[in-house]
Formats: C-alpha cells, sequence, structure tokens
C-alpha cells in the first residue's frame, strides 16, 4: 500500500512540474499601469489578451510620477509597456525611456480620432488609450443665470463664487491656456503672460484653486460655490451631492487630457508590447472599458448611445478638444507654479 502512494505522489509531482515548466514557457508582458480598478481592468483588458496571446500579465502599479521615476532610475526594470498621463508621458519621451512609435506594428492607429492622430504626430509615442476634458459644472439655481462659455467665468455676477483646478492638478495647466483664450492670445507666443493677466481679473471670483476634485462635491453641497471647472470623470459625484449642478462644455471646445500607452526602451519583449499597444487602442477593447472603466474612447470606430456617452469625451466634444503641447509646458511649469500660487493661492 505504501509502493501505491509513493507512486502515486510521485505521478502527481511530475505531473505538476510539467505543468508549471508548460505555464513558465509562457511569455511574459510586465505592463505598468494606474492602480485604478483593479479588478475591472484584469477582467476586461489583461485577461483577454493573456487569452488571445497564450502569455502572462504582471502589472506594475502605481501614481504616474512614481512609475515613470521607476523606468527613470532603473534600466532593468523588467517593464515592457507603460501607460502615463500626458504630462508624464511627454517626459518620458524627454528622457528618451520609450521607443519612438513603428505605426507599421500598430494597425489601429488608423482609427484613432482626430485630437489623438494630432497628438501622435506632434511627439511621434503613444498612441492615446483614453481621451478626457474639462468644463464648467455649476448650479443655475444659485448662480442666477445660465452659464455657456468660458468667458462667463469672469462675470462679476460670479465674485466668490467658484473654484479652479490648481496648476498642479489634471486641468491646472489646462485652466491657463483657457485664461489666455480669454484674453484672445496665441499662449505660445508670449509664455502665457496674458493668461496669468487674466487670471489675476479672475481672482475676486475663485474661492479655492483646488487639488482634488473629490472636495468639489462638499463645496457645491454646502452652497460655498456655485460653478467650477472640472474634469468630466469628476462630473458623477460631484451631481450626487448636488442634483441641481449641470455640466457644460462650452461650444467654443475645451482641452483635452490623454492618457498614453508606450513600449519601454529597455524591453526585452517588443513583439509582444506591440501588440498590446495595438489592443489597447481597439474598438473591440474600447468599446468595453468606455463603459466598464469610463473611459472616454481614443478609437473613432466606437458606437455609443448618448446616454452611455453624456460623462464622457466623445463625438463632437472629444473632435473640437485640443491638444495641449507639454513639451511647450514643461520648461515653464515651474515659473508658472510660482506665478499661480501669488495670484490664487496667496
Amino acid at each position: 500500500m505504501k509502493k501505491i502512494v509513493l507512486v502515486l505522489c510521485a505521478a502527481l509531482l511530475i505531473g505538476m512540474t510539467a505543468c508549471s515548466s508548460k505555464e513558465s514557457e509562457k511569455p511574459v508582458l510586465t505592463v505598468s499601469t494606474f492602480a485604478l480598478s483593479e479588478d475591472i481592468v484584469i477582467r476586461d483588458v489583461l485577461a483577454p489578451f493573456e487569452e488571445a496571446n497564450d502569455c502572462t500579465i504582471v502589472t506594475d502599479l502605481g501614481t504616474a510620477g512614481d512609475r515613470l521615476t521607476k523606468i527613470q532610475n532603473n534600466p532593468d526594470s523588467g517593464i515592457d509597456v507603460i501607460e502615463l498621463n500626458q504630462l508624464n508621458a511627454t517626459k518620458a519621451y524627454e528622457l528618451g525611456l520609450v521607443d519612438s512609435i513603428d505605426l507599421s506594428k500598430v494597425s489601429n492607429a488608423a482609427d484613432l480620432i482626430e485630437p489623438a492622430k494630432k497628438l501622435q504626430e506632434m511627439y511621434g509615442y503613444g498612441p492615446a488609450i483614453v481621451i478626457q476634458s474639462c468644463g464648467i459644472i455649476y448650479n443655475p439655481q444659485t448662480a442666477g443665470f445660465e452659464i455657456s462659455t468660458w468667458e462667463d467665468l469672469w462675470k462679476p455676477e460670479l465674485a466668490g463664487k467658484i473654484a479652479v483646478p490648481d496648476i498642479t492638478s489634471t486641468y491646472g495647466v489646462a485652466m491657463v491656456h483657457i485664461a489666455s483664450d480669454y484674453k484672445g492670445v496665441d499662449i505660445k507666443s508670449d509664455n502665457g503672460a496674458a493668461a496669468f493677466e487674466a487670471l489675476e481679473e479672475l481672482k475676486p471670483n475663485v474661492v479655492k484653486s483646488y487639488s482634488k476634485s473629490s472636495d468639489l462635491a462638499n463645496m457645491f453641497a454646502s452652497g460655498e460655490i456655485v460653478a467650477a471647472v472640472v474634469g468630466d470623470f469628476a462630473v458623477p459625484n460631484i451631481q450626487a451631492a448636488d442634483a441641481n449642478c449641470v455640466y457644460v462644455v462650452p461650444e467654443s471646445g475645451t482641452y483635452a487630457n490623454f492618457n498614453m500607452v508606450d513600449v519601454v526602451s529597455t524591453s526585452k519583449n517588443k513583439e509582444l508590447a506591440y501588440k498590446f499597444v495595438n489592443w489597447r487602442i481597439s474598438q473591440e477593447l474600447q468599446s468595453v472599458t468606455s463603459l466598464s472603466l469610463n473611459e472616454g474612447p481614443t478609437n473613432a470606430k466606437v458606437q455609443l448611445t448618448d446616454e452611455q456617452a453624456s460623462q464622457l469625451t466623445y463625438g463632437v466634444v472629444a473632435e473640437k478638444a485640443k491638444v495641449i503641447d507639454y513639451s511647450f509646458v514643461n520648461p515653464l511649469m515651474e515659473s508658472w507654479t510660482d506665478q499661480w500660487n501669488r495670484i490664487l493661492n496667496r
């Protein structure tokens, strides 16, 4: 009886070793991405790719800044693909940490919406996997008038009643561009000088220059503010706190914020990395993630109903969204931050 047990155990051990060996033979792709909605990302993004390509995906999670620092400081990080917001992606391009894109390996790039194509052409990297944008959210009952344009934010009727994103937050740079537009000046022509004149004029209306969009929900609910410039991703939480709030994207257009996906220069598995990049911007995947992850699709073939698209940068809003050139912005950020703090945070 002991002999039988030993034989069975040996057979089981051999079988497990064989399975483990077979599993280890699968190529491994390491993807650096945001630590958000991990269960949904695994289900909708990673698992289908693993199955289709008979591979294993390992994730490296964290903030965009921390993950950028990781590949900058450790050439042997083993990361193959990295997803970053536009600001940090531009830094990665400037530091040579990711490859310029070979479009012959990314067939779905032909289906990108125009702002995403413009961004890819501007830098030669990417592509963009998510598009978000900013607009104005306000309470018509307490504002006392209809707010429909960026210029409305400067009206004296809104004195002490609005909030704007801080310069260091996601849409702080967009706010500087909006201010320059208010003055009718191309921001690149004067490095933002007119923008900060406009922000000085806006200051009497600003209650707070906020860093966290979650703060706005309480500010609206308490009546502290009646309007704010905000990213579309924050709208549901604000409206949950104050159902009277309305979100408006001015017809003149808005500014986009993109998340990018890039192949890390030191990757040892670039063929599979390129397949992942192509999958990330596919119509098949983005038709799912636009709903499950509330991600504005960058693939123009994604079709959404008006209800599905109501809280996303999509359709006409996406096509009219202006692209911020962070290669222009980044060298000015220290100066801009100092000016912003002197004007709005003192």
